[in-house]
């Protein structure tokens, strides 16, 4: 088995590109592999390095160095290719995939994560785009997309990070038109987001489906209304925190493996953090599954706690 490191300077606060080249040679060097260190330049490398490696055909376990868009990167390189397993040696702000396990800071540690075992995940596609964690429109994906910004910021956490961008965009408008095609429904209005969840956390802590579960089939769907501006800020701390069932005329629940949004024009996605831009957001549960492997020590929430 072959050991390919990806390291993402761009991840997290700081560049953490030489904390993780001393770390990785001493345990790899100590635990006698084979392995090899790539670090991305720019975006899309992550994604090239795991595909070059997925495409020998050769086993291997890939660790996406980093934080979640780096894992998203790596990720989208291997879909596809079953010979290949991945896992998060986390670095970045929010780390937010990972927390769906019960104690996520295992992952910092690469000795742990060399003892380790193997789970199944769903993939999602979106449009020509694979994600594993969470893809959203609307305010939401504004927010989203805007919080690596502030993260780098002095004193700033991930959850802050977000809140801040939460603020800014809601300056911006809280609402735009979309029609929703989802199980033979078409749902036309103006919405102040729309998120689909395949895993739990993101954006440095918010957990909108508590209840999601990345291993069976389902996105959980969460359609916002239009929220006014006054109202805003307490309908997002219930999503943030899974409540969503708090705002029952507000917020519709919709478990599905499938849907499509029809936007008015070019609207940002969120995708794990990443930005894309589209008219029409087709996502669904992807054919491709992941191996994703996991210290020993840790095991997957069956239910999150909020």
């Amino acid at each position: 088995m072959k050991h390919l490191f990806i390291i993402n300077p761009a991840a997290g606060k700081t560049d953490k590109t030489y904390e993780y080249r001393a770390q990785i040679q001493q345990i790899a060097h100590s635990r006698g592999l084979d392995y090899q260190i790539k670090i991305s330049q720019k975006p899309g490398d992550c994604t090239a390095f795991a595909r070059q490696a997925a495409q020998t055909g050769e086993e291997y376990r890939i660790y996406a160095c980093g934080g979640d868009g780096t894992l998203n990167e790596v990720v989208a390189g291997v879909a596809g290719y079953p010979n290949v397993a991945v896992t998060h040696y986390a670095g970045g702000s929010g780390n937010d995939f990972i927390k769906i396990f019960d104690h996520p800071e295992p992952f910092r540690d690469l000795q742990a994560l060399m003892d380790c075992r193997e789970y199944t995940f769903d993939l999602v596609r979106c449009n020509d785009d694979i994600s594993l964690n969470i893809c959203s429109v609307g305010l939401d994906a504004r927010i989203g997309t805007n919080v690596s910004t502030y993260k780098r910021l002095p004193l700033v956490s991930g959850s802050m990070a977000y809140v801040l961008s939460t603020v800014v965009n809601t300056l911006k408008g809280v609402a735009e038109h979309y029609r929703v095609l989802v199980d033979g429904e078409q749902i036309d209005g103006e919405f102040t987001l729309i998120c689909a969840c395949n895993g739990r956390f993101y954006g440095g802590g918010f957990n909108p489906v508590p209840t999601a579960d990345p291993s069976d089939g389902m996105l959980d769907v969460l359609l916002i209304k239009k929220v006014s501006r006054l109202k805003v800020a307490a309908v997002v701390g219930k999503y943030k925190n899974g409540l969503y069932e708090q705002y029952p005329d507000l917020i519709r629940h919709i478990r599905t493996d499938k849907l499509t949004i029809v936007c008015d024009k070019e609207t940002p996605i969120n995708l794990d953090g990443e930005l894309r831009v589209a008219k029409e957001v087709n996502i669904s549960i992807a054919k491709e599954k992941l191996r994703f492997f996991y210290p020993n020590s840790v095991h997957i929430r069956q239910t999150a706690q909020v």
